[in-house]
């Protein structure tokens, strides 16, 4: 990918030696760093090379060299089944209209964040959340091969979103590895058929293809056999898979970006789903490539690079501006770079930058995906970072954390803009305690008595049955602050019904209030106040709606009308979560005996004033049944201070202590501290199901370890 205009288009030989440079370094620190993760402790073997067949802290990276791909190396690698996604695309084929592929490009890609695959502790790491307004995401580096880290493709497909890794040839190293790769029609073919089996084996849908080298004529026809060769195979390994071609070598071998689909990159475009154009294009070329491309034409994804390198409409804060004649056109988008909001530090923080930029992308574009579409559905609202991590209200850990396999689905929040515009704000807190995980969200400002506001919390597409659904939610308020829901339905003749699921309160008042602008009020079916959880609330409403589509849901924050006329007008409510069920009964879990939990690469050191360190990969399995029904599992460990004989210890526990989350059935616990004394450590692997709902620890299924010397 172009990294600066100027730059390619006067000094090319400059360049390249700047990103082969930059790819070289970025090499050595990540292998320095896998290296230094292989013990725990940083500086250690320095001078040894990584070995990604020791065990280690699992990290995602990419690879260099040709020949790692042919060898299927990456396959006995340790880290390798911790970097299998866990969460399937729940709908293969792309939709007939104007798409928009987001290419990653933090920072260069496997950030010290996003490569530590069971998460890291910075609370401020860069996300995406705006999932609904993605179709396609590329996971970009200058790697030879860059393998999505799991996390980013976990959180855009539990959001509908297809996961594309890359794969780059660039500068005077990519031109003597295209040389090898294109030596034969054979060769050429089994680098793809070794692409397919990667994307396959770690759970993504394709690839993007960068051949950003110069070519001898000779060379095409071969270039041709790969593109369509990892297209077939892709498609026939991958239902909806995509394989998309940059817009860079052309058919006659020139490195020449044409900032276009033409007849020097559509015999290119023709082999494989798409084409991604350079960013440096005119305001007619859109609609001209949409020319060339026929019926074909929403496969085309005109470049636009948000830190705006030569870009149409400049990026940055005008990306809309590219947006706006991409959609007109009636082609597709493809942004590239959009940390550039992370990157850049822009004003006044993160999360703010973040929803300001992403609403402008809302409003040129409008939203592209729809959830909930399937029940069970469960929300905690976690953007996959924070501060702390809460259990049904109870704190488990006050530690910072990042990891987006953890974020659950994220809700379409509206950027409002100026801040008095509303008289409600709607904001995802992880700062202040949560329910669940390590977000709410929090409505606060100013609302008189009988009066409302709603925003929007999902947009779905949910057929309901003849069976009721059972809609449960946790929330916290202040002074008479009522926080419901607005659910809007739509039947196979059009007909529309809008629902209320009043907040908990009086009946009378509720009904006088809201029956005028609703199709039906229903007030909760059950109401349990939480109150050692510090205020929380489960209220919990039944609807039927035989035949009905639900396809929007929305808060609605209230105050009853009440004669109290010295009651503060100030409204302040916090969402914890949201589920919706057809069963109204949280999920059921196997019990303890159904799964085999083993320890492997058990490894014990010498710690200070008697202690020990141990590090050892945890792995289960479920006997018999479907996991795939549980989409992760928290990690507790007890350290036990007594005799330990087979599997009952009989003896003293400590306090349960959280170690961590995996969405795979393996965990690498690395260095954990065992005081003096300790005799045997109690591994609890705690089972969550699709509803949001968690087995007890004193039921789920655990692993015994003796202490090494007791």
């Amino acid at each position: 990918m172009p990294l600066s205009a100027y730059i390619k288009t006067h000094h090319p030989t400059a360049f390249s030696t700047l990103k082969n440079l930059g790819s070289f370094l970025s090499t050595i620190m990540e292998n320095t760093a896998a290296r230094d993760n292989q013990d725990g402790s940083s500086g250690a073997n320095t001078d040894q090379p990584f070995d990604p067949s020791l065990p280690a802290i699992p990290i995602s990276y990419p690879l260099e060299e040709l020949e790692e791909l042919e060898s299927r190396a990456y396959f006995k690698s340790f880290h390798y089944p911790f970097n299998q996604a866990s969460v399937k695309l729940p709908s293969a084929e792309l939709p007939r209209r104007p798409r928009i592929l987001v290419c990653h490009d933090m920072k260069g890609g496997y950030t010290s964040d996003d490569k530590l695959v069971q998460g890291g502790t910075n609370p401020d790491a860069y996300a995406i959340w705006h999932w609904y307004l993605i179709d396609v995401f590329v996971y970009f580096s200058h790697h030879l091969v860059t393998l999505p880290p799991p996390c980013w493709i976990n959180a855009p497909h539990r959001h509908g979103v297809k996961v594309l890794g890359t794969f780059i040839m660039e500068g005077g190293e990519g031109k003597k590895r295209a040389g090898k790769l294109l030596s034969s029609r054979d060769s050429a073919q089994m680098y793809a058929e070794r692409l397919s089996e990667l994307a396959v084996a770690l759970g993504f849908d394709g690839w993007l293809i960068n051949m950003e080298v110069t070519l001898d004529t000779e060379q095409i026809p071969n270039l041709k056999a790969f593109v369509n060769h990892l297209s077939r195979t892709m498609h026939a390994s991958v239902r909806g898979s995509l394989v998309i071609w940059y817009d860079s070598v052309t058919i006659d071998g020139d490195l020449s970006w044409q900032n276009q689909l033409n007849d020097k990159n559509k015999p290119f475009f023709d082999l494989c789903d798409g084409i991604f154009t350079n960013y440096w294009w005119e305001e007619d070329f859109p609609k001209l490539s949409g020319s060339v491309a026929g019926d074909r034409k929403f496969d085309v994804y005109m470049g636009i690079d948000v830190f705006g390198r030569g870009t149409f409409g400049g990026g940055q804060w005008t990306t809309n501006v590219a947006l706006d004649v991409i959609k007109k056109d009636d082609v597709s988008a493809a942004i590239f770079a959009p940390g550039w909001v992370h990157e850049t530090n822009q004003p006044p923080d993160f999360q703010t930058a973040q929803k300001k930029w992403w609403g402008l992308v809302e409003k040129s574009w409008g939203t592209v995906q729809k959830y909930p579409k399937a029940l069970p559905f469960y929300s905690n609202f976690d953007q996959g970072h924070g501060y702390h991590i809460y259990s049904d209200g109870k704190q488990i850990s006050g530690t910072s954390w990042n990891n987006i396999s953890s974020q659950s689905f994220q809700p379409f929040l509206e950027y409002s803009g100026d801040s008095t515009a509303q008289p409600i704000q709607a904001s995802v807190n992880f700062k202040e305690a949560s329910y669940n995980g390590g977000g709410k969200i929090i409505f606060t400002g100013t609302l008189g008595h009988g009066a409302e506001f709603r925003t929007r919390l999902f947009q779905g597409e949910v057929l309901f049955g003849s069976s009721p659904v059972y809609v449960t939610y946790s929330v916290k308020s202040k002074a008479n602050s009522l926080l419901g829901f607005a659910l809007e339905f739509s039947s196979a003749t059009e007909e529309k019904k809008s629902i209320l699921l009043a907040a908990s309160g009086n009946t009378l008042l509720t009904m006088n209030q809201f029956s005028s602008c609703f199709t039906s009020v229903i007030m909760p079916r059950r109401v349990t106040k939480l109150e050692k959880e510090r205020g929380w609330v489960i209220q919990e409403s039944s609807i039927s709606m035989p035949g009905h589509i639900l396809k929007e849901i929305r808060a609605i924050c209230y105050k009853s009308n009440t004669e109290n006329s010295i009651a503060t007008s100030q409204y302040h409510a916090a969402l914890g979560d949201i589920k919706i069920t057809t069963t109204g009964k949280n999920s059921k879990f196997p019990p303890s005996d159904s799964w085999l939990v083993d320890g492997e690469f058990v490894s014990w050191t010498s710690g200070s004033q008697g202690s020990k360190r141990l590090s050892v990969k945890i792995v289960w399995r479920l006997k018999v049944g479907n996991a795939d029904l549980f989409p992760k599992y928290n990690l507790y460990v007890g350290k036990i201070t007594g005799l330990l004989t087979g599997n009952e210890s009989g003896v003293l526990e400590s306090a349960n202590e959280y170690v961590g989350v995996a969405v795979v059935k393996s965990f690498y616990v690395s260095d954990l501290e065992v005081p003096s004394g300790t005799s045997g450590l109690k591994f609890i692997i705690q089972v969550c199901g699709l509803d949001g709902a968690m087995q007890k620890l004193e039921d789920s299924p655990f692993l015994l370890l003796q202490v090494q010397g007791t």
